[in-house]
């Protein structure tokens, strides 16, 4: 139980710890490796981009480089976590054949429950783990005989409620971040564009002379900003859309292995 506790104490402060660290590394790769004096003419960060050096280009877009680095490398950190959890809270065993399997050890004469509880233990996810609290008030409710039929069915419904809001957080947790992303992307994006662009044409307007090369490569900086963010904003809302699908699967699976668990009570005890 300790181990488990720990666990969700490092997923909830998972977040404000990555985020952080990957914005030291994003100003850091902004800094030597966007930067790299390799990149510019005359091995100076001062002057225009290498033709063809799109590292150089992307570092003229100025600070909100930083940022948006930060931003889609915490959505790619995130993407993987959530896959990772999702993945486990699917366990081990398909849904369809697991609830096949607690379902006919349920049907037998007796009910085999030691055997049902064994099956949600070797599932080892999010569904065996509510069924499992499901079989365990099952067992409690056949013993029970101070209640009607009724009472004992909605006590078993009000037990695997609660197991399933026990999972329900784990599953959903840091969603909220790649939500938040897909809009947020988007925003700085045209920031650094704008900033871009008045920086572009201030410059132009002090040279007191039109310089078409100068120009083009200040707008092509400042468009590398809504690219990145765009991109960045993409990659969430695909990843928040896929992940919420999967999340809605298992929500189905532990709904409908809790309807069959009630229903064979009803079936077994009327």
């Amino acid at each position: 139980m300790k181990s488990k506790f720990d666990l969700k104490a490092f997923m909830t402060g998972f977040a404000g710890i990555v985020i952080p660290v990957l914005f030291v590394i994003s100003v850091l790769i902004y800094i030597y490796v966007l930067g790299n004096p390799q990149n510019f003419e005359g091995g100076n960060t001062a002057n225009n981009p290498l033709p063809g050096a799109w590292l150089g280009v992307i570092y003229k877009g100025g600070f909100i480089v930083p940022i948006l680095l930060t931003l889609l490398m915490t959505v790619l950190t995130f993407a993987i976590e959530r896959q990772i959890t999702i993945s486990r809270a699917t366990g081990k065993v398909k849904p369809a054949y697991f609830i096949t399997k607690v379902h006919s050890y349920l049907s037998t004469k007796p009910e085999n429950l030691d055997a049902a509880m064994a099956e949600c233990d070797k599932q080892r996810g999010s569904i065996g783990a509510v069924v499992r609290a499901g079989v365990l008030k099952y067992q409690e409710m056949i013993g029970e005989k101070s209640l009607t039929r009724d009472q004992k069915v909605v006590a078993i419904k009000q037990e695997i409620e609660e197991a399933t809001s026990l999972e329900m957080p784990m599953l959903e947790q840091n969603l909220v971040i790649l939500a938040t992303i897909s809009s947020i992307a988007t925003l700085m994006g045209l920031l650094g564009t704008v900033i871009g662009m008045i920086r572009a044409f201030a410059a132009l307007a002090q040279s007191g002379a039109p310089d078409a090369v100068a120009l083009s490569n200040g707008i092509s900086e400042a468009l590398i900003n809504t690219a990145l963010g765009i991109g960045t904003s993409a990659f969430a809302i695909i990843f928040y859309n896929y992940f919420t699908t999967k999340i809605d699967k298992i929500t189905y699976n532990i709904d409908e292995a809790g309807v069959a668990l009630v229903q064979q009570f009803i079936a077994k005890h009327n």
